[in-house]
């Protein structure tokens, strides 16, 4: 039972004792009206269902406070993310920039090596045709020295006028010989075959073998090789040519 008494004690220390007395009278009549309500064991299921429901608040609001801090890491993460992407975005900025700077430069060094090529190739050209004007020099010098040296060295009478022109190989095709002449020893036709080197290799040697000599192999009864040169790549390239048969005139022997 509510003690209405006690309850009027406690509120005229705080009001006053009419307004008390009033207060403690309303909260009896309506205790009264509860206990002929509610019984005491539904109070404590309603009790119950009332610290359920606070319980399931407080879940409930921890569960938004988790939800919140998740979704503040989310948009952390989020934020973060954009950052990175306008990083990325300006590295492949930079990046399609620089592979427009490589593909200009490799415009530039294309253009480049074809002038190169082109002066390169013009280059060798020029060469080549000095290389062979100083051995058509060479060759027009020997025309008029050799006569005379062959029949010293090694007892040939020229018959004819050295010269240079093309002549049928053993397969029929023409090839063009430096130094050409028919000569005699001893009462035998000797056809001299021979080409001028401005600066003489072994290399020379062998390609003088090959694209003359072998071609003409059997064209001629005897071939009496010579070539003559204004030096040699190095002191073995003379003996080289003699071991091949091949007699070697310098040009300050003319």
């Amino acid at each position: 039972m509510l003690n209405t008494l006690k309850i009027f004690e406690e509120l005229k220390e705080a009001i006053e004792p009419s307004a008390a007395k009033k207060i403690a009278e309303v909260v009896g009549k309506v205790y009264e009206e509860l206990s002929n309500v509610v019984t005491k064991v539904e109070f404590n299921e309603l009790r119950d269902v009332v610290r359920e429901l606070a319980e399931a608040q407080k879940r409930t609001e921890q569960r938004v406070g988790e939800l919140a801090e998740a979704q503040k890491r989310t948009e952390e993460r989020l934020t973060r993310l954009e950052v990175v992407v306008a990083e990325l975005a300006e590295a492949q900025k930079r990046t399609e920039q620089r592979v427009e700077e490589l593909a200009e430069a490799q415009k530039r060094t294309e253009a480049a090596l074809e002038k190169l090529i082109h002066e390169h190739s013009e280059t060798r050209r020029q060469v080549g045709g000095l290389a062979m004007t100083v051995g058509y020099t060479l060759e027009n010098e020997a025309y008029k020295a050799l006569p005379r040296l062959l029949k010293k060295d090694s007892r040939l009478t020229v018959k004819e006028k050295l010269k240079r022109q093309y002549v049928l190989d053993k397969k029929g095709q023409h090839i063009e010989v430096n130094i050409i002449g028919e000569a005699a020893r001893n009462g035998k036709k000797v056809m001299i075959i021979g080409e001028g080197k401005s600066q003489l290799s072994k290399n020379d040697v062998d390609d003088f073998i090959r694209k003359k000599l072998k071609r003409l192999e059997g064209v001629f009864r005897e071939i009496f090789p010579i070539l003559v040169v204004h030096m040699t790549s190095g002191p073995e390239v003379e003996e080289y040519a003699r071991e091949k048969g091949i007699v070697l005139y310098y040009s300050y022997d003319f």
